[in-house]
């Protein structure tokens, strides 16, 4: 495994412990801060108050829960909130309806929540659903 491939990996790593736990994360430096901008693989900008956001509507999700969540972001998207597919839009490549007309990072979590909790009842089962048919 290259050193670049290996910074990459570590680089994802951290960015996923960093949504999961709230915190900001410097993808170049790998230095965790409250108040820096967090940004994804090409995603869009998600400030300091917005990770706060995003922090409180995932804190009821357990560690699992939360790892199922960011898989689903990655194979869906690589973490991008700016991701567009025909009608499906963001990181968790929700249906536009969905999100009703607000594309924001704190939005699409809140309504990525409400859809896997009425369709599957939890991002695991979302996740076991995705593996078995690719989509969710």
């Amino acid at each position: 495994m290259s050193k670049a491939n290996i910074k990459m990996k570590l680089a994802a790593f951290l960015l996923i412990f960093g949504f999961a736990f709230g915190m900001g994360t410097d993808v170049t430096s790998g230095i965790s801060t409250q108040t820096q901008t967090v940004t994804a693989q090409a995603s869009s900008r998600v400030s300091a108050n917005q990770a706060k956001q995003i922090a409180q509507i995932n804190a009821n999700l357990s560690k699992n829960q939360k790892a199922a969540k960011n898989w689903i972001a990655y194979h869906e998207s690589r973490f991008s909130y700016t991701a567009r597919n025909g009608n499906c839009y963001g990181r968790y490549q929700l249906l536009r309806a969905y999100l009703h007309g607000n594309y924001s990072p704190v939005n699409q979590e809140r309504a990525a929540n409400n859809y896997v909790s009425a369709r599957y009842g939890t991002w695991t089962h979302a996740k076991h659903f995705w593996q078995a048919h690719h989509w969710y």
